[in-house]
């Protein structure tokens, strides 16, 4: 059997908080390091690195590799892309994986840049398995699934030859595994060495701007799509989620009409959610739209066109138009609750 480097994750931290995406990339890292039979390692570069390794052990590292200097406070592109590829360099691991946040969409590819191997950025999905070219097997090699062709196709990318392996890899499309507290792992200190280079560009302010809504975590959304008609009609969807107790989405069509704002999207290029309930109002179900919200518990699919797409992946369907369905529904559960 082929010897195998550890399989690494990014940790994203801002504010001395990690980003669900890191904890969601070490549920699945475990997973791949598992049938790798590898140890897993986080990469955590901030501040105060070595005050996240006990949370990075509970959600599953075998190994925190902590690089701890206050020039790493926030995050600014050429000191964390020079730590982070020295280290690449000298502990060779065979798999590093990003968020597709901001800061991993910034940081990744210089890296890979750096390290002259490959990347494929927004997977929705990262499995083990065998590659055949030219005659030859490659073995055991991470196989990088993501949409492509606007949403039509699902590719398969992988990178034989050249190591590192990397991805981005979507907010959202895994789950955080359960925290074991307590559990134990090693510490690593990196050492930081920064040069004159590296302060090329400096952090003077900073200004964040929380999103409106928090979907992920939301346990019932109702979504509304280009089928509301107006941003009037789309006030419908705010009336049944006020009465549902429930968040607001909406589908990219709805949200380049201008109906509902760009934080609400669900789909591909918005947020990808798995509520216990989602309800789809007038959203014809995109491929794209779908590959955000069909791994929902229940859906609940209200549309004119019973041949929609969207009643493809619906446990309930309504076939009506939903400017006269919605209206009864928020009647009947205002009624009952």
């Amino acid at each position: 059997m082929a010897q195998h480097g550890e399989v690494w994750v990014y940790a994203e931290v801002d504010d001395g908080r990690i980003a669900d995406v890191s904890l969601e990339l070490l549920g699945r890292g475990k997973e791949l390091a598992a049938i790798l039979g590898v140890q897993l390692g986080a990469i955590v570069l901030s501040s105060d690195a070595k005050a996240q390794a006990a949370r990075l052990f509970a959600h599953g590292a075998d190994i925190v590799y902590a690089a701890e200097d206050a020039r790493l406070a926030r995050y600014t592109t050429l000191p964390f892309a020079r730590v982070l590829t020295d280290t690449i360099r000298e502990r060779k691991p065979e798999i590093v994986l990003y968020g597709a946040t901001p800061q991993g969409r910034d940081l990744a590819p210089r890296v890979a840049s750096a390290l002259k191997t490959g990347l494929t950025a927004d997977c929705t999905d990262l499995q083990i398995g065998s590659y055949e070219s030219a005659g030859r097997l490659y073995q055991q090699k991470l196989m990088q699934i993501r949409p492509a062709w606007g949403g039509n196709i699902i590719a398969t990318i992988v990178s034989p030859d050249v190591l590192p392996e990397m991805a981005t890899v979507r907010e959202g499309v895994m789950h955080v595994p359960e925290p074991v507290e307590g559990r134990q792992g090693t510490l690593i200190e990196i050492p930081v060495t920064l040069d004159s280079e590296c302060e090329f560009v400096a952090l003077l302010e900073r200004h964040t701007q929380p999103r409106l809504v928090d979907l992920r975590s939301a346990s019932i959304i109702v979504a509304g799509g280009y089928g509301m008609g107006s941003k009037k009609g789309f006030d419908l969807i705010h009336e049944l989620a006020a009465v549902l107790k429930a968040a607001v989405g909406g589908s990219r069509a709805a949200v380049d009409a201008g109906f509902v704002h760009a934080d609400h999207q669900v789909g591909q290029t918005g947020t990808t959610v798995r509520p216990k309930l989602y309800v789809a109002c007038g959203i014809s179900g995109a491929v794209q739209h779908r590959a955000g919200m069909e791994e929902s518990a229940k859906i609940l699919a209200i549309n004119r066109d019973s041949e929609a797409p969207i009643f493809g992946v619906a446990h309930y369907g309504i076939v009506g138009d939903v400017r006269e369905v919605v209206p009864r529904l928020i009647k009947a559960l205002k009624g009952k609750l």
